[in-house]
């Protein structure tokens, strides 16, 4: 069984819980006999990537000491009021110029993490008290604020992100793969 190692980078509290499941699961679907070693994720807040801050280069070097063996780096952010597809490239560029030597890749979602949630919930549906005709909404990239639009849907009153979002995400694309992930068409990838 070959082995390869993910650090991953993201700018939420939900995110740090979150993100290795949601890697584990995709690598799980494109190589079931592969074993993903995930480090537990670098934190970097999503104001603090701006390049007078030089926060990502800081962290990329911390995600690379995480590495214990052949890997990458997976950035994983929040687009926001940024274009993704301007976003994107930029960041990618930033992200590999402190070690172009290790592969990058930059994933970004195009207001919020969570919208990659809302597009999967067929997948989920009738899992951990999900509603059995949760079905997602006609553009949930679309939704700004994703939040307020999960607990329409999901009739929570509260949407702790720490609390909520890994179990949702270790449920996501484990039933069936639903085409590409969102934003895919937007995210920046380095070549291996």
């Amino acid at each position: 069984m070959s082995s390869i190692a993910i650090a991953s980078i993201v700018e939420g509290h939900g995110e740090v819980a979150a993100a290795p499941l949601l890697i584990r699961r995709v690598a799980e679907r494109i190589d079931p006999n592969l074993y993903v070693v995930l480090p537990p994720p670098v934190r970097i807040k999503r104001d603090r990537i701006a390049e007078r801050f030089d926060d990502l280069a800081r962290a990329i070097g911390y995600a690379i000491g995480l590495l214990q063996g052949p890997g990458g780096i997976l950035v994983l952010l929040d687009a926001e009021d940024d274009c993704p597809k301007d976003l994107g490239p930029n960041l990618l560029q930033r992200a590999q110029a402190p070690r172009s030597d290790i592969p990058v890749g930059v994933a970004l979602a195009k207001y919020e993490f969570e919208s990659w949630f809302l597009a999967a919930a067929e997948s989920i549906r009738g899992k951990r008290d999900l509603p059995d005709d949760l079905a997602p909404p006609l553009d949930p990239e679309g939704i700004a604020r994703v939040g307020c639009a999960i607990e329409c849907r999901l009739g929570e009153s509260t949407l702790n992100e720490p609390t909520n979002q890994p179990s949702p995400r270790s449920l996501t694309w484990t039933s069936r793969v639903h085409g590409p992930i969102p934003s895919t068409n937007a995210t920046a990838k380095s070549s291996v």
